[in-house]
């Protein structure tokens, strides 16, 4: 489902359900104010699963978000107690594996799902039925597939948009010269490549000029350069002011461009924080190369340390600086020569892997 429903052209106007879609009419908000409006900061309460650096004025945090369903075969809770602290201006990649609660975050976030508990803050007030239509006024979004009307072309569905959204014609104009799919408008949108319709349902997202932007895996079906694309369309943002909150499966993508990780397993989460402090939570294996790995294994073992012989390498994991060079003064004492030391470097991806797999730090 994706999270803008247009209205066909020869219909009046209305409201549409979902999040990406401002309601017209005498008691709509204007969407023609300035380029990035601003919310009231929030101040930054830390919570336990929350990183220290993640700080300063926020623009959406939520506070024990909880969602249950229940069927014939009974409950399940598919996010739990989530408390997430997204500061203004940041690139807020939010990572976990399938199933993990991702996409039923980002609809909460957005209020196309009510929580069985919790509560979301956009700028620091609720966001519920009641102030649902100011927030989404100021937030653009693609959530899961990208939408549009197949028989219709690429220039017809933004000018649904900007009739919806009574955008003028530079706001329009901008968003499409953005995603680079100006030479494509005169397409029929079932003509378009899984990636041209990604382009166009971001574009249709950015047209309000948004303060906030929520994208469900923005990158499917893109190739290299649209990827590419996307990355520097984020940056860009950014550094205009725009909070985004990303979420895929592109692990190195979301580590060239995000600001904050928010990493979720089974509903819960994990880690959140910048990159640094995920990095520093893992330690990397130390490899040591010896004259005699074998004798060297053994001597180690001795003392209560694990290794493993690859590649004409020891691959001792968890060691710090200090247990790496008790260890080489050991083997050296032992007359075992060690020429070469170094610690593996490590990539969001390991540390993501480890992270998901053992369920926590």
């Amino acid at each position: 489902m994706s999270t803008t429903r247009l209205e066909p052209p020869h219909a009046s106007p209305q409201a549409p359900s979902s999040a990406s879609s401002v309601p017209s009419g005498p008691s709509a908000p204007s969407v023609t104010s300035p380029a990035h409006p601003t919310y009231a900061a929030a101040p930054f309460t830390a919570s336990s699963s929350s990183s220290p650096s993640v700080s300063g004025p926020t623009i959406v945090t939520t506070s024990g978000l909880t969602k249950t369903f229940s069927d014939r075969r009974g409950t399940r809770t598919v996010v739990d107690s989530l408390n997430l602290v997204v500061p203004r201006g940041a690139v807020y990649g939010f990572l976990g594996p399938n199933g993990s609660g991702k996409s039923t975050t980002m609809k909460m976030l957005l209020s196309l799902v009510q929580p069985s508990a919790g509560q979301v803050l956009i700028g620091g007030e609720p966001m519920n039925r009641s102030t649902r239509r100011r927030h989404l006024a100021h937030i653009g979004s693609l959530i899961e597939s990208p939408p549009g009307y197949g028989h219709l072309t690429g220039a017809e569905n933004m000018r649904i948009v900007q009739r919806l959204l009574d955008l003028p014609d530079r706001y329009v104009k901008h968003a499409v010269d953005t995603v680079r799919l100006g030479g494509q408008m005169d397409k029929r949108v079932r003509e378009y490549s899984l990636g041209m319709k990604q382009r166009l349902g971001i574009a249709m997202a950015l047209a309000r000029r948004p303060s906030l932007l929520i994208l469900d895996e923005p990158t499917n079906g893109l190739d290299p350069a649209g990827i590419e694309e996307i990355r520097r369309l984020l940056r860009s943002l950014a550094a205009d002011g725009v909070t985004v909150i990303v979420s895929s499966h592109l692990l190195g993508e979301i580590d060239r461009v995000a600001t904050v990780l928010g990493i979720v397993s089974r509903g819960g989460l994990l880690f959140q924080g910048t990159r640094a402090e995920l990095m520093s939570t893992s330690v990397p294996d130390t490899l040591l190369g010896c004259s005699r790995p074998l004798a060297a294994a053994h001597l180690l073992s001795a003392r209560g340390t694990a290794s493993a012989y690859e590649h004409g390498l020891l691959r001792v994991p968890g060691l710090s600086q200090q247990d790496t060079a008790d260890a080489v003064a050991l083997l050296v004492s032992e007359g075992i020569g060690v020429h070469e030391v170094r610690q593996e470097e490590q990539t969001l991806e390991d540390v993501f892997m480890a992270l998901t797999r053992g369920g926590g730090l």
